[in-house]
C-alpha cells in the first residue's frame, strides 16, 4: 500500500521566523506578560527572567549597606550642613547658598547641591539622617541610571557588574553618605551621558536638550567641573549620531543654549540683583559668582593660583605630586583604581571589537562615551596643580564602573573567539596584581587579602583563557570567581569606609592609613599627612584645640545631632577631618578643603578650619541667652568656626571671611556698624583663617574687639561681649 500524495494529507510547514535584530541576539526569547506592574517586576519581555529580580535586589543591597551607620558622620563637613540649616531657616539663603540664615556671606560653591538637604531638614528637622540620607538616594540613583544606560545595549549581567563595580568603589561609598557637592555632580554626570547615548541612538533632539539640562543643573553644584564631559561627548554626537550633519551641529547648538539656560538662570539673578540685598559671595575677593567660577573655582584650580586661597601643589607641593601616575599613587590610588587597569584595557579591547561596525553603531558609541568621559576627567584630574582632594576621584567612578560592565559583558559573549577569552583572562590577572600592589600599602589590615586575591585571581585568570572551551555550568563557575577576586579589595575598603563615620573638610575611604597626601606623617598616622604650602603649622586630626574650640581635640567634628561629639576607636574626634577611627595628632596641619581652601594663618591650630568646632554646653547656653534680640548670636573668623556654633544653636553665626577667613566681607567698617546697630551679640575669640596676615580684614576685626570690648570667658573658650565696650 502506498502513501497518498494528496495535498491535505500533509500540514504546511509553519512560516519563517524572522532573524532577531543584531543588537537583541544575545537575549532571551519574549516572555508573557507586559503590563506595566509585570515590566516593574520581570523588566523587557526579552529580558531572562532573573534579571529584574536579581537588579532589584543589587539596589536595595546597595541601598541598605549605603545607609548602614549612616549617623556615625554627624554633621560631615559642618561648612556645609551649616549652609543647610541656613536654607531650611531662610528661603533667601536657601535660594543664594548661605551660610547662615542671616545672610552673611555665601559657601563658595553654588547652592544646588545644597537644595535637596535644605528640604529634607525642613520636612524632618536638623539631623544626620535628614543631611545625609539625600547623598545616599543620588547614589542609589546614580547606580539605577547605569542600570540603565548598560542595559540597553548590553547583556543584564553587564548591567549588574557595573552596578556591583560601581557601588564597591571605596570613594563612592564615602561621597555617597557625605554632604559635599561631588554626590549630586557625579549622578548628573551619569544621567547626561545616558541622555547622549539615547539621542545617539535615533538622532532625537530631546535626548540631548536633557542632556544639555543635566550639564547647567551640575554646574550650580560645583561649577566648571561639569564642563569636563563636554568635549568627548560633543565629538561622539558629532560624528556618530544618524542624522545628517547639518542637524547634528543644529542639535548641539540647541543642546549649548538649555545648557545656558539651565546652568546661567541662577547666575544672572545672583550678578543683577544689588549686592546690598544679598549675602557676600563667599570665595570671591570682589564679590562676584563670575569671579568665583573662573578663579578660585575654575581655571585657578588648574593652574594652582586660586585667588583667595593657599595656591597651588604641582611639583611636590600641598596638593600633591601632578602627573600621568597621580590616579595610581599612595595619595589616590586606594580611593578610585582599583579597576582602572581594567577599565582602560576593556575600553581598547571594545573598540577593537567594534572597529567594523557602522558608523551608527550604538555599542561602540557606549564605550567611547564611557571612556571618554574617563580619560578627560582623569587627565584633567592628574595634572591639574591647584587645591585637589583625594575624594574629586568619585567624579570617575560612574565612568569606569560602566566600561568595566560593558567591557567584560561584551568580551563573555565573544569568548569563543580566542583574543577575547585571553584579553579577558589577562585583565583578571592585571586586577589581582594591582589589587596585591594596593593591599600591601596597609599591610597591618587584613595581610591575608592580598594574598588571596592575588591566588584566585591568577588562578581564574588562566581559566579564562579557555572560557570558550568550557561547559557553561563551569564557565559560569570560574567567571564568579574572577569577579569576586576582582571586587574583593574594593569590597574590602568599601566596608572599612561604610563602617566608619567621616566629618570635617578632607576626607579619605578605606582603612586608617589608606590614602595620604604631601609625605611626612599622615592622616590616622598612615604615611603622609598633606603639608600645608607655606610652612604653615597647626594642629590637626586630634590635636590640641585651640580657644575657639572648647573642650575637646582639635576642635574637631561639630556637635552631632544628639549632642554628644562622636568619637573614634581612640575616643577622639579628629579635626583633620578623615574618619574618626584616624585618631593621632599631626604636627603640620592640614590645608583648608571642601570649603576648599587653605590653612589658617592666625589665631592657633587648625581645628576650627578643617572642621566644625566643637561647642561646650556652657558656650550654647551663653550663645541662646536672648538670641532672639540680635541678628547673629555671635560671628566667627572663617566658615568652620562660626559652623560649629550655628549647628548647636541653630541660629545664625556670620562667618567673618568666608570659609578661609580671607575673603574681605565683612569690612572693619561695615563690621562696626553692625555691632553699633547691636546686630551682633558675641565675637568667637582667637579665630582661624587666612586673614591676610595683620593687614587683612579678619585680623583688622579681631584686633579691633580685642581692644574695644571685655572677653567672657567660657571653660576654655573666650567670647568677646559686643554689647559691653571696656569702659
Amino acid at each position: 500500500m502506498t502513501a497518498s500524495l494528496h495535498p491535505d494529507a500533509y500540514p504546511a510547514p509553519p512560516p519563517p521566523v524572522p532573524p532577531a535584530p543584531p543588537q537583541a541576539a544575545h537575549r532571551a526569547t519574549p516572555r508573557a506578560g507586559t503590563g506595566r506592574a509585570d515590566r516593574l517586576w520581570r523588566g523587557r519581555p526579552e529580558d531572562p527572567s532573573w534579571a529584574r529580580p536579581a537588579f532589584l535586589g543589587l539596589m536595595l543591597v546597595v541601598a541598605l549597606a549605603y545607609v548602614w551607620n549612616l549617623s556615625a558622620s554627624g554633621y560631615a563637613n559642618s561648612f556645609y550642613s551649616a549652609a543647610v540649616q541656613a536654607g531650611s531657616e531662610s528661603w533667601k539663603a536657601f535660594f543664594f547658598g548661605s551660610s547662615d540664615a542671616a545672610n552673611a556671606i555665601t559657601v563658595d560653591k553654588p547652592p544646588a547641591a545644597l537644595w535637596p538637604m535644605a528640604i529634607s531638614v525642613r520636612i524632618f528637622g536638623l539631623g544626620s539622617w535628614a543631611i545625609l540620607l539625600p547623598e545616599v538616594l543620588m547614589g542609589v540613583a546614580t547606580a539605577g541610571v547605569l542600570y540603565a544606560a548598560v542595559r540597553r545595549r548590553f547583556s543584564a549581567a553587564a548591567g549588574l557588574l557595573t552596578v556591583g563595580a560601581f557601588a564597591l568603589t571605596p570613594v563612592a561609598a564615602l561621597m555617597f553618605r557625605f554632604n559635599n557637592p561631588d554626590a549630586l555632580l557625579a549622578l548628573l554626570m551619569t544621567v547626561t551621558v545616558y541622555c547622549v547615548l539615547r539621542a545617539v541612538e535615533n538622532g532625537r533632539t530631546t535626548w540631548l536638550l536633557w542632556a544639555g539640562a543635566a550639564v547647567g543643573l551640575a554646574f550650580l553644584a560645583k561649577t566648571l567641573q561639569a564642563f569636563l564631559i563636554l568635549p568627548p561627548l560633543a565629538v561622539l554626537y558629532a560624528v556618530v549620531a544618524p542624522v545628517s550633519v547639518r542637524k547634528r551641529f543644529g542639535q548641539l547648538a540647541l543642546c549649548a543654549a538649555v545648557m545656558v539656560v539651565a546652568g546661567g538662570w541662577w547666575v544672572a539673578i545672583v550678578e543683577l540683583w544689588p549686592a546690598s540685598s544679598r549675602p557676600y559671595i563667599g570665595g570671591s575677593q570682589n564679590n562676584s559668582f563670575l569671579e568665583l567660577t573662573f578663579g578660585y573655582n575654575g581655571l585657578g584650580r588648574i593652574s594652582g593660583e586660586e585667588t583667595g586661597s593657599v595656591g597651588g601643589g604641582g611639583q611636590g607641593g600641598g596638593w600633591g605630586e601632578t602627573g600621568i601616575g597621580r590616579m595610581f599613587n599612595s595619595e589616590i590610588g586606594s580611593q578610585i583604581s582599583w579597576l582602572l587597569p581594567a577599565g582602560l584595557v576593556l575600553l581598547v579591547a571594545g573598540l577593537w571589537l567594534t572597529r567594523k561596525a557602522p558608523r551608527t553603531d550604538a555599542r561602540r558609541a557606549a564605550f567611547l562615551a564611557w571612556g571618554g568621559s574617563l580619560l578627560m576627567t582623569a587627565v584633567v584630574f592628574s595634572f591639574m596643580a591647584g587645591i585637589f582632594h583625594q575624594y574629586y576621584t568619585v567624579a570617575l567612578a560612574p565612568y569606569l564602573a560602566a566600561l568595566v560592565g560593558i567591557g567584560a559583558g561584551a568580551l563573555w559573549e565573544e569568548r569563543t573567539a580566542w583574543w577575547a577569552s585571553a584579553v579577558l583572562g589577562g585583565t583578571v590577572a592585571i586586577t589581582a596584581i594591582w589589587a596585591f600592589v594596593l593591599l600591601g600599602r596597609t599591610p597591618d589590615y587584613l595581610p591575608w587579602l592580598r594574598w588571596t586575591v592575588l591566588l584566585f585571581g591568577l588562578i581564574s585568570a588562566v581559566w579564562l583563557v579557555f572560557a570558550g572551551r568550557l561547559g557553561r555550568p563551569l564557565g559560569l563557575v570560574v567567571a564568579a570567581v574572577a569577579i569576586v577576586a576582582s571586587l574583593a579589595g574594593p569590597a574590602a575598603y568599601t566596608i572599612s569606609t561604610l563602617d566608619t563615620g567621616h566629618e570635617g573638610s578632607i576626607v579619605t575611604a578605606g582603612p586608617s592609613g589608606a590614602s595620604s597626601m604631601g609625605g611626612g606623617g599622615g592622616p590616622g598616622g598612615g604615611g603622609g599627612g598633606m603639608r600645608p604650602p607655606g610652612g604653615m603649622t597647626g594642629q590637626a586630626n586630634g590635636g590640641q584645640g585651640n580657644g575657639t574650640t572648647g573642650q575637646g581635640p582639635g576642635g574637631g567634628g561639630g556637635t552631632p545631632p544628639n549632642g554628644t561629639p562622636p568619637t573614634g576607636a581612640a575616643g577622639q574626634v579628629p579635626g583633620q577631618g578623615t574618619s574618626r577611627q584616624n585618631g593621632g595628632s599631626t604636627p603640620g596641619g592640614m590645608p583648608g578643603g571642601t570649603g576648599e581652601g587653605g590653612p589658617g594663618g592666625g589665631g592657633g591650630g587648625m581645628g576650627g578650619l578643617l572642621n566644625g568646632t566643637t561647642v561646650s554646653d556652657a558656650a550654647k547656653k551663653l550663645l541662646e541667652k536672648n538670641a532672639d534680640d540680635y541678628t547673629w548670636v555671635a560671628a566667627a573668623i572663617g566658615s568652620q568656626n562660626s559652623a560649629g556654633y550655628q549647628l548647636a544653636t541653630e541660629e545664625p553665626v556670620m562667618a567673618v571671611g568666608g570659609f578661609n577667613g580671607s575673603d574681605p566681607s565683612p569690612t572693619l567698617a561695615q563690621f562696626k556698624a553692625y555691632v553699633s546697630a547691636g546686630k551682633i551679640h558675641y565675637f568667637v575669640g582667637g579665630g582661624l583663617g587666612m586673614g591676610g596676615g595683620d593687614s587683612g580684614t579678619s585680623s583688622k576685626i579681631s584686633s579691633w574687639v580685642e581692644a574695644n570690648f571685655d572677653e567672657v570667658t567660657v571653660g576654655s573658650s573666650t567670647f568677646y561681649d559686643l554689647t559691653q565696650p571696656k569702659s
